[in-house]
């Protein structure tokens, strides 16, 4: 899991805190004013400078305090969750969440936001990079103004949710297994029957919390409704800096454009499942898949990626990478210098980027081994910390931040998607020649099929939430089977009434978000295509042109603009579905 501190923070506080990003405001007129005035900043143009008036002058000395007293809080906030993920000591913990707590409860002081909304209406004179730092202010303030009591009945109802995720147990004949041993084991079991026992053993939780994953849309709905929002849904999407008609747009444009080329790859695929089952093709069903929600490419038996890498050590995957982004210019071995890269009793077992001070202090989580997922993911944590390292330190604190938390997961999906580029492989990771061009093509298959199935899953996520936050009394279990029969081309099983869609914990634990991941895709999409040969040939120059188009404007400008501006054209699904062809 990639993390980008601040990103996180602003956007998922309160997932941390079991909150989920209720990000809201008092007043329902501000639903149309976050749609429009934030989301439509630009990049400052030229002007004459323009005398402060009174408005301006007291929002100036509020946004020089704020820049102080905010940035204290952060780096607290920062310093106390890098000690819990690295120590799991109970206290860390406690101290993380407590520290995250006053960051929050700084901005929901509902006199500020007042005076900060009324000034920011009247101000005359103010700076272009002072009047985007007092927007985000303002919008981290409106984040935090949801009322106490429906903030805590959330909080509660997440929390026994998240409870039942972490403490439930599959059963499979009577035995209880863990979500790891049910998918090493689907993953190895070619018997059709006892695959479709291991897939349904993985689905059982979502019986369990079906009701209680309703029964909080409600009250996020709730939430949503008090502010002039339609729903949940919209609200999330709104307070995620995007249109929603434009968002549907992207992905109505993006589910056009792959469902052709995704049902072709599919059909190849169900021939080649068809020969592995020793079944007709269309008697395949969602266990054959291997992954419980196919949004993951079944392994190829053409070519294993983990074996490029399993004679390296720990450390020279760490080094492949430090070489790399050095031939760019990137220096990673500035991020490695507080990073802690190695598993340990403890320390948290996935993989994150933090920045924690957005002054220079940015640091990587990893628990690399000598696989091809450490390498991918060495490379991608990479990218996330040379981009924070990279922006620009003159900017206001707030403004020392990605453009959008797509917009630096799309620079860490291009970095790590270079652990399975031939050139890149021999080039950089010295693997031998002659091995690597053999699986070149089946490399690039694999790769294909990844995003392809990746991409219908995102489009399965984004569709089906919406239609939960806008009709929670809805039939979910049917109105699941008919999203994925839909855009991933997989049969219902026969018969089949259960609460499969709840047992993705994403609902409760980072509810409206998958959609990011997909646009980042889009936007390493494009800059792959505006960086052209520099990129397959890992020019040097990539990485000045990566820091002065992407890494140092920071948060400065609005997304749609950034992206825009980094890479000649706005964000779609052109350059990612051209790819695929």
């Amino acid at each position: 899991m990639s993390r980008i501190f601040f990103r996180m923070l602003t956007l998922f506080l309160f997932v941390s805190l079991l909150l989920t990003a209720f990000a809201v405001t008092t007043e329902a007129q501000n639903r149309l004013f976050f749609r429009n005035r934030i989301r439509n900043a630009v990049p400052p143009q030229p002007q004459k400078p323009v005398a402060m008036n009174e408005e301006a002058i007291e929002l100036k000395v509020m946004l020089d305090l704020y820049q102080t007293e905010a940035f204290e809080l952060f780096r607290n906030a920062a310093h106390a969750e890098w000690d819990a993920m690295t120590t799991g000591k109970e206290d860390a913990f406690k101290k993380s969440a407590n520290a995250k707590l006053e960051f929050a409860k700084y901005h929901s002081d509902k006199v500020k936001y007042a005076k900060i909304k009324d000034l920011r209406g009247k101000a005359v004179g103010f700076s272009e990079i002072d009047a985007r730092a007092a927007e985000r202010m303002e919008l981290q303030y409106a984040q935090n103004q949801l009322p106490p009591e429906l903030l805590q009945k959330m909080l509660e109802m997440s929390s026994e949710i998240e409870k039942t995720f972490q403490n439930q147990r599959p059963k499979l004949d009577g035995k209880e297994y863990t979500n790891n041993d049910l998918l090493e084991m689907i993953e190895k079991e070619t018997d059709s029957a006892k695959r479709q026992k291991i897939w349904e053993a993985l689905k059982q939780v979502g019986d369990e919390v079906d009701d209680q994953v309703i029964a909080l849309a409600k009250v996020r709905n709730e939430a949503a409704h008090q502010l002039g929002f339609k729903n949940f849904w919209e609200m999330q999407v709104v307070f995620q800096d995007y249109k929603p008609e434009e968002l549907l747009a992207i992905f109505d444009e993006l589910e056009k454009t792959t469902a052709p080329i995704f049902a072709e790859m599919k059909k190849e695929l169900d021939a080649e499942l068809a020969v592995k089952f020793k079944i007709p093709a269309e008697q395949l069903m969602p266990w054959h898949y291997d992954n419980p929600f196919f949004q993951q490419a079944p392994p190829s038996k053409e070519v294993d990626p983990n074996s490029f890498y399993e004679n390296k050590t720990q450390e020279e995957i760490i080094a492949i990478a430090v070489k790399y982004y050095r031939h760019l210019g990137l220096p990673y071995e500035e991020v490695l210098k507080r990073s802690d890269m190695f598993e340990r009793e403890g320390k948290n077992q996935h993989a994150f980027s933090i920045d924690m001070d957005t002054l220079g202090d940015v640091r990587n989580l990893c628990n690399v081994k000598p696989t091809d997922e450490w390498m991918d993911t060495v490379l991608h944590e990479g990218g996330h910390g040379v981009y924070s390292l990279n922006c620009d330190r003159s900017l206001p604190f707030n403004l020392r931040d990605s453009a959008h938390i797509f917009t630096t997961e799309g620079i860490a999906m291009m970095f790590g998607a270079k652990a399975r580029t031939p050139q890149w492989m021999i080039r950089f990771a010295g693997l031998d020649s002659k091995t690597v061009r053999a699986a070149a093509e089946a490399l690039k298959k694999q790769r294909r099929r990844e995003q392809l199935i990746f991409c219908r899953w995102t489009i399965v996520m984004l569709n089906f939430e919406k239609e939960l936050y806008e009709n929670p009394d809805a039939d979910l279990k049917t109105r699941w089977w008919e999203t994925v029969e839909k855009y991933q081309l997989l049969k219902r099983p026969t018969g089949r009434n259960a609460g499969d869609w709840a047992s993705k914990p994403h609902f409760v634990i980072a509810p409206v978000y998958y959609h990011n991941y997909m646009l980042g895709e889009l936007f390493a999409a494009q800059l792959r295509q505006s960086l052209g040969k520099l990129f397959v040939n890992d020019d040097p120059k990539i990485g000045k042109i990566l820091t002065e188009k992407v890494f140092a404007p920071g948060a400065k400008y609005a997304w749609s603009p950034f992206v825009e501006q980094a890479t000649g054209q706005p964000l779609s699904p052109k350059a990612f579905s051209n790819e695929l062809k």
